[in-house]
């Protein structure tokens, strides 16, 4: 039986405040739960933090950023993912599926090999976006956008992206930059400190939440774009103005953990399971999973062969692979 999305909402909201102070006090250094948001109330003027100036130093400077990067990457993924398969009607869609991976991952690997690695967010920002546009305009250049033009034109210039960045790879890496390389292509959270906090946090506030109320027009575009004109919706203009949101919301996030996949496939489909298909549930619940399930994935990458680290899009692909296939064959036994 279906519980209502807002005891959802409300038991997703509460695990989430939980995994995140659990994540924080999980590492070489023991720290308490209490001790965690003694931390947290002393950096906001509320009091004096129960720990020494160096284990409070490992709680505010390294472990609570980068939970709280996972978190909102996790959610801001999750959150494209549900509206890139309602725009373009494909269950298999996710933020990568229109080049939007390939193409920061061309701009970050530019600027690492050209030695200005602290561009890296813009570059790869800038370079999911260029994605997005050559996306866009291949898919226009075929005639009317259509959800499955602009699949295969997504598809292209993925395949573009990705053969160019092998090509500048091969030919020009030397020494350490290929450890630098790989880190960013497989997905790390190691690096991230309070600016990756501020930017994607901020991409979460302004596009994020206003796509979270953008559930009922992706409802209309669940019996095509017939029925959403009947429905009175500006399909095209729609279409272009949540593609282009998604890609400023993916490029933000790809931009301070690199390339994670399946966040963005796999969640929403969960979800859905949870609540049904309807998209003003959908978004803010695919959202909330999202956050979860990247914290602990990281928690996972970091903790699970201490004290080397794994980069934690292999832990999201070693989970996701599975779930989605046991999400396939639940949904096959229902049809």
């Amino acid at each position: 039986m279906r519980r209502g999305p807002w005891i959802w909402g409300i038991a997703l909201g509460a695990v989430l405040v939980a995994s995140i102070t659990l994540a924080v006090t999980i590492g070489p250094a023991e720290i308490r739960f209490d001790e965690v948001w003694g931390s947290i109330a002393s950096h906001l003027g509320l009091g004096i933090s129960p720990l020494t100036e160096l284990r409070d130093g490992i709680v505010w400077e390294l472990r609570m950023p980068r939970v709280l990067t996972a978190a909102a990457v996790g959610a801001g993924l999750a959150l494209s993912g549900a509206v890139m398969q309602a725009l373009t009607r494909n269950p298999l869609a996710d933020p990568y599926l229109l080049g939007l991976s390939s193409g920061a991952s061309l701009g970050a690997v530019s600027v690492i090999l050209l030695g200005a690695s602290l561009l890296l967010p813009l570059a790869a920002f800038l370079g999911a976006l260029l994605a997005l546009a050559a996306t866009l305009l291949l898919a226009s250049a075929l005639g009317r956008i259509t959800p499955t033009r602009t699949v295969l034109a997504g598809l292209a210039v993925s395949s573009l992206a990705g053969a160019i960045t092998s090509f500048v790879i091969f030919w020009t890496v030397t020494g350490d930059s290929y450890r630098e390389i790989l880190s960013w292509l497989l997905g790390s959270l190691a690096g991230a400190r309070w600016p990756a906090v501020a930017i994607a946090g901020i991409a979460l506030i302004v596009v994020g939440i206003p796509i979270l109320f953008t559930g009922r027009l992706l409802d209309s575009f669940a019996f095509g774009d017939t029925s959403a004109a009947a429905l009175g919706v500006n399909v095209q203009g729609t279409r272009w103005a949540l593609l282009a949101a998604t890609a400023l919301l993916t490029g933000a996030m790809v931009s301070v953990s690199g390339s994670i996949g399946f966040v963005g496939l796999i969640l929403p489909h969960a979800v859905r399971l949870l609540v049904g298909p309807g998209h003003r549930a959908l978004l803010p619940l695919s959202a909330l999973v999202g956050a979860i399930f990247l914290v602990w994935a990281d928690t996972l990458a970091r903790t699970l062969f201490d004290p080397r680290e794994l980069p934690v899009g292999i832990v999201t692909a070693l989970i996701g692979a599975p779930v989605f296939a046991l999400l396939l064959a639940r949904r096959r036994a229902d049809a």
